[in-house]
């Protein structure tokens, strides 16, 4: 059980996930076991607001790589809420039903110091940072965030932010996709059983 008074933690890591990658399980890992968390369920979004005019891998073929990476940790699992709803997805009607769902529970939200800077631009982040309890931040070298000014827009977040160390891997699925597609090395950015997926079936070789 959770350290806050009998309370589980639950983690939250939504993500595209085009393709997971080391970055992304570090960053899950890391907060798992920093902030002692009980679960951490990874959100599939399937359709990013924020990336509707972009190419996208279908989300069958995401979900299963997700199932190749998260299968391995039995602390971890894949929440269906996106997959199971209309879009658009956003994550604070996203953390609003979960709140409802876990409402005896200590919710952390995962997300990179990008999306931290980032956060007043998201849709309702008030209303997200009212649903959450903690917000474990993966730190980016070269991004400097003021909290303090972010807290004139949001306020409580300087409260409810935790930034994890040991988490900065350099990498994103848009970096691995064009190194895939330029026939570069790429296995050693990703889960063994993810690079084989890849490998198999030629994803992103075109």
């Amino acid at each position: 059980m959770g350290g806050l008074k009998g309370k589980m933690k639950i983690g939250f890591f939504g993500g595209t996930f085009d393709p997971p990658h080391l970055g992304h399980l570090i960053l899950a890992v890391e907060a798992f076991y920093q902030l002692k968390l009980d679960s951490l369920h990874w959100i599939l979004t399937p359709y990013p607001p924020h990336k509707d005019t972009l190419p996208i891998t279908p989300v069958e073929t995401r979900l299963e790589l997700l199932g190749l990476v998260v299968n391995e940790f039995p602390d971890f699992e894949i929440s269906m809420i996106d997959l199971n709803r209309d879009p658009p997805h956003f994550a604070a009607d996203t953390m609003e039903m979960l709140r409802v769902e876990y409402s005896s529970s200590h919710l952390v939200y995962l997300i990179g110091e990008d999306s931290l800077r980032d956060l007043p631009g998201w849709v309702d982040p008030g209303r997200f940072l009212m649903n959450i309890d903690q917000l474990a931040v993966a730190p980016r070298p070269q991004i400097d965030t003021d909290l303090p000014e972010l807290e004139k827009s949001l306020p409580g977040l300087m409260e409810k932010t935790v930034f994890l160390s040991g988490t900065m891997l350099q990498v994103s699925s848009t970096f691995i996709r064009e190194r895939i597609s330029e026939k570069g090395p790429f296995r050693h950015l990703l889960a063994p059983a993810v690079a084989d997926f890849i490998d198999k079936t030629q994803l992103y070789q075109v």
